[in-house]
């Protein structure tokens, strides 16, 4: 039985094209009362007179109208209330202390000429660094969403590390989580007042993506098993790799910052509610 005044919180949400042409929203609801997942589809019409600020990730939300399948697990979502809305991000001082975090990792590494690059970069870019979401829509997109994801991959590259030390460099890895994302501090704008994340229009004229900004400052500074690192983790060429890992005989480095990525979006605190716990 469908609980009409059901709460449900928003757990992931993104905007592609139809093979007609048209926007088609895709989020993924949880049902507070009993954790049930609900996959809802949204047509352009519903798109249109849906404020971004609607569609956040962490907002609790009530189904109005919706047309659902037999085992109400997917639904087209026509129309939807917003009841509470999740906040813009992290505040400062909790940003600028997983900031330092990153900061004392980095202070850890063997090859100082590697940690003096790293640390370079983050202290140049700390003010757009800290601030920065992670993604526009399906993973950390909230304020210093950025220094959240990034942390959480170097934590989760801390743990399994020892086990691949025969295959990797720690601090290569470990620079790979830092840079991997780099580039998001410019090809994102997030309004610091509304939370609203959009792309920006002259890095994307100027770059392909982050991936190619973080591989290119990799390469130009002689970091070139980096640069591989983070030109293979989107993982496939139709995701936006630029090394697509389906390649044969690719040496096993090449993989490690895709998996370890993709841990920190689906399962770190990838909703502004969770960083309450960092």
């Amino acid at each position: 039985m469908l609980d009409k005044n059901a709460k449900y919180e928003i757990l992931s949400y993104s905007v592609g094209d139809t093979k007609a042409g048209t926007k088609m929203g895709k989020m993924q609801i949880k049902n507070l009362s009993d954790s049930s997942i609900l996959n809802c589809v949204l047509w352009e019409e519903t798109l249109n007179r849906t404020p971004d600020i609607a569609t956040r990730t962490g907002n609790i939300i009530k189904i109005i109208t919706a047309s659902y399948n037999e085992k109400y697990n997917n639904c087209l979502l026509n129309n939807f209330e917003v009841l509470e809305t999740a906040s813009l991000g992290i505040d400062e001082n909790k940003r600028t202390e997983l900031f330092n975090k990153i900061i004392e990792i980095v202070n850890t590494f063997k090859k100082e000429d590697l940690k003096e690059f790293i640390l370079k970069i983050l202290n140049e870019n700390k003010e757009k660094f800290i601030v920065a979401p992670a993604a526009k829509q399906m993973h950390h997109n909230y304020i210093g969403g950025l220094v959240v994801h990034t942390l959480e991959c170097l934590e989760f590259a801390l743990t399994i590390l020892p086990k691949l030390k025969k295959y990797v460099n720690r601090d290569e890895v470990l620079s790979a989580c830092i840079l991997h994302d780099m580039g998001k501090i410019f090809e994102y704008d997030i309004n610091l007042e509304s939370g609203i994340i959009e792309y920006n229009e002259k890095f994307r004229k100027d770059w392909i993506s982050h991936s190619q900004y973080g591989f290119t400052l990799c390469m130009s500074n002689n970091y070139p098993n980096i640069a591989k690192m983070i030109a293979a983790h989107h993982g496939r060429a139709e995701w936006g790799a630029m090394i697509d890992l389906g390649e044969r005989d690719l040496e096993p480095f090449y993989y490690i910052i895709h998996h370890i990525d993709d841990l920190s979006a689906k399962f770190g605190a990838t909703n502004v509610n969770e960083t309450k716990n960092l």
